[in-house]
């Protein structure tokens, strides 16, 4: 919490890493290529209502909102836990990823596996 009583922005950037972990985590062996060489190219949040810790746990909606040949985008859509799902969210966010090859220290295209992937979770 800041010092005016809401979720600090420290904390949200955290609570959507927590999210995208457990996302990737969940895409199966399979997947480890894209999991293990995705990295954080561009974050942004924009907060369109207070979230407090009285809100908690917080509900975080994500998927695929698009993909080129080296990175793809997440969104996150972050409401109250008694919030109706159909309401406005109290926060909209985006994380770009860019995936790389590790031992060459280069970005690296997508797999057509990995397109099939996040064509699945996008909306």
């Amino acid at each position: 919490m800041d010092a005016f009583g809401h979720i600090n922005h420290a904390r949200m950037v955290t609570l959507m890493e927590e999210a995208r972990i457990q996302w990737l985590l969940s895409a199966g062996e399979e997947y480890t290529p894209l999991i293990k060489s995705a990295m954080i190219v561009h974050v942004e949040i924009r907060y369109q209502s207070q979230l407090r810790h009285d809100d908690s746990p917080l509900a975080i909606g994500m998927w695929i909102k698009g993909f080129r040949s080296v990175d793809f985008t997440i969104g996150y859509e972050i409401r109250g836990a008694d919030a109706d799902p159909a309401s406005k969210p109290a926060c909209v966010a985006s994380t770009q990823m860019a995936v790389v090859d590790i031992e060459k220290h280069s970005l690296r295209r997508l797999t057509a596996t990995e397109k099939g992937y996040l064509t699945a979770w996008s909306r």
